[in-house]
C-alpha cells in the first residue's frame, strides 16, 4: 500500500485514540461489526477501505468523512499559553438556546484540530473574549456564567480580574 493508505491509517488510529478505544475495543462497541483485525489493518494501511466503509467508520466514530482523510482539516496554528478547558460533555446536556453560539464554536475548533474526544476542549483566553462579545458579555460574565452552567470548573474564576 501506498504513503495515502498509511496516512489513512494513522488518521483512523488518531481518531480511535482520541476516543480512548482499543482496537478491541472498536470491536466490543460496534457489537462486532468492526473486526479488531480489520480496523487495525486499515490502520497499518496494509488494507484497502472503499468509500463505503470509510463513511461507515466515520458515522461509527462520530466524526465527520473528511476528518479521516489525509488532507481533510487545517492544521491549527501553535498552542498558547493560556487556556480555558470546557467540558463538552456537560455543554452537550445544556438547552441550545442558551448555549447555542458556545456549542458552534466548539464544533468549529473541533472540526479545525480534527479533536473528536467529547469530553473537554481547550480554548484560548482571545477565543473566551470572542465569544463574551457573541454574548455581549464581558470576558468576565461569560467566564462566571460558564462556571454557572457547569461548563468551567470553578477554578477558571481568576483570582483578581479586570473585566
Amino acid at each position: 500500500m501506498g504513503d495515502y493508505a498509511k496516512a489513512l491509517g494513522g488518521k483512523l488510529r488518531a481518531i480511535r485514540q482520541q476516543q480512548g478505544l482499543s482496537l478491541h475495543g472498536v470491536e466490543q462497541k460496534s457489537g462486532g461489526r468492526w473486526k479488531a483485525v480489520v480496523v487495525g489493518s486499515y490502520e497499518r494501511g496494509d488494507r484497502a477501505v472503499t468509500v463505503q466503509k470509510l463513511a461507515e467508520l466515520a458515522d461509527f466514530y462520530g466524526v465527520p468523512v473528511a476528518e479521516l482523510l489525509p488532507e481533510g482539516r487545517i492544521p491549527s496554528g501553535s498552542e498558547p499559553a493560556t487556556k480555558i478547558v470546557i467540558n463538552l460533555e456537560r455543554l452537550q446536556q445544556l438547552p441550545a438556546d442558551k448555549v447555542g453560539p458556545l456549542a458552534r464554536y466548539a464544533a468549529a475548533i473541533q472540526s479545525q484540530r480534527g479533536d473528536y474526544n467529547g469530553k473537554v476542549l481547550s480554548i484560548r483566553a482571545e477565543d473566551l473574549r470572542s465569544l463574551a462579545i457573541i454574548y455581549d458579555m464581558s470576558p468576565g460574565e461569560l467566564t462566571d456564567q460558564l462556571i454557572e452552567w457547569g461548563v468551567l470548573p470553578q477554578e477558571a474564576r481568576p483570582a483578581h480580574r479586570v473585566d
